[in-house]
């Protein structure tokens, strides 16, 4: 036991410790964009009428560069379209894209991005969910920080992710936790390798002229989980790839209620975590150093062994400093603070059900969709069974 409780300490102290060194690097942009630069602002957006209106508002209220509003209505069986319509009346900046169906090999969220791409009249292309509120001066920075280097093809901020159930407080902070308690950030920037691609979906920038030489989204068109694999395409392309801390500069409600935590993390885990390969390691990582510490204090206690119980402590400490560090620094609530190995839990939880449903042959439903593996099918066509997935309110 005092073995395991010496492997638990060490993997606990390892996310603190690039945790300590990450959060130097994960800088918020502080200069503007180049004097004419230009930006497109592309939304795609699918059953979003509770979202989109605050979402053009908040992009139209841009500061510092001159902005174009594009959004993309994937087939929306609500009012998304209309309130578009509306606001471009007022509007010349505000164009709506209303795209033919969704063929086959495509996911939905990769075609709406790519089409929007397609309308772009800017060099400078800025993704963004409709559930993303952008400050007045984020596109300026977040453009700024882009074209600070020629070689840099695409950057992603990632917002205050704000949470409003326990579900939300318990998972969505880990997106934080593996961020940066995993990537190694100085080899992140100094190599061009695709395993070292990482983004935020929910805001991605690009250069124009680089997007289109990688093949922008339709470089995976079946992605479900374009922070993954946007950069590793720009990567294998030859352009480097950036993060920064979005925390000021914008905020999202990715998700609401622990239904919508599970259902949308799942649909992209299969190329994220829960892979045949990875999730062994990532249970390693992840049960051996955030969860085994909490099993092994009591365990020590109950047995009196002093040493597991030093050991242990030190892992929970290691726990906590690292998590009331990202809190501090990025809005997080403190329940998720205090139930951190619970929240680790749940990570393991859900990426576990997505591979468990891949191996299977079963559907992911999201957004009205659904796949299996890393297939959109049709519930309609042949040899299909699958009920019509529910729709969701939330982006990604």
């Amino acid at each position: 036991m005092t073995a395991l409780a010496w492997a638990a300490a060490l993997l606990a102290l390892l996310p603190l410790l690039l945790g300590l060194r990450n959060l130097r690097l994960f800088r918020v942009p502080r200069e503007p964009a180049p004097e004419g630069c230009r930006v497109s602002i592309l939304i795609p957006a699918r059953d979003e009428a509770a979202n989109i209106g605050e979402a053009v508002a908040a992009a139209l209220a841009s500061v510092e560069v001159e902005v174009e509003v594009v959004v993309l209505d994937d087939q929306s069986s609500d009012q998304t379209a209309s309130i578009v319509r509306r606001l471009a009346q007022h509007d010349p900046r505000v164009r709506l894209v209303v795209p033919p169906p969704l063929p086959p090999g495509w996911a939905g969220k990769q075609r709406a991005c790519r089409l929007l791409a397609d309308q772009a009249r800017h060099e400078v292309l800025m993704f963004i969910d409709a559930d993303v509120r952008l400050a007045p001066e984020a596109a300026s920075r977040a453009a700024g920080f882009l074209l600070r280097e020629a070689n840099l093809g695409l950057v992603s901020g990632f917002p205050r992710e704000t949470t409003g159930s326990i579900g939300e407080h318990l998972v969505i902070p880990w997106i934080h936790v593996l961020l940066l308690g995993y990537l190694p950030m100085d080899f992140m920037r100094h190599s061009r390798r695709p395993a070292f691609g990482a983004g935020c979906g929910q805001w991605m920038v690009a250069r124009r002229d680089a997007y289109f030489e990688v093949g922008g989204h339709g470089a995976a068109p079946a992605s479900r989980h374009d922070g993954v694999s946007l950069p590793r395409s720009f990567r294998a392309a030859g352009w480097g790839t950036d993060l920064f801390d979005a925390t000021p500069l914008a905020r999202c409600r990715m998700y609401r209620g622990f239904r919508e935590v599970w259902d949308g993390f799942g649909k992209s885990a299969g190329e994220g975590l829960a892979t045949p390969v990875g999730l062994p390691v990532w249970t390693l990582l992840i049960a051996g150093g955030h969860l085994l510490p909490w099993l092994l204090l009591p365990l020590g206690l109950v047995t009196g062994q002093a040493q597991v119980m030093q050991l242990a402590a030190l892992g929970i400490a290691a726990n906590l400093v690292l998590r009331v560090l990202l809190a501090w620094r990025f809005g997080q609530h403190p329940v998720g603070v205090a139930l951190h190995a619970v929240g680790g839990a749940l990570v393991l939880a859900l990426n576990g059900a997505a591979l468990r449903r891949h191996v299977g042959g079963r559907p992911s439903l999201w957004r009205g969709r659904a796949y299996v593996g890393g297939r959109r099918i049709d519930p309609a066509e042949p040899g299909a069974s699958v009920s019509p997935a529910p729709r969701r309110r939330s982006s990604s």
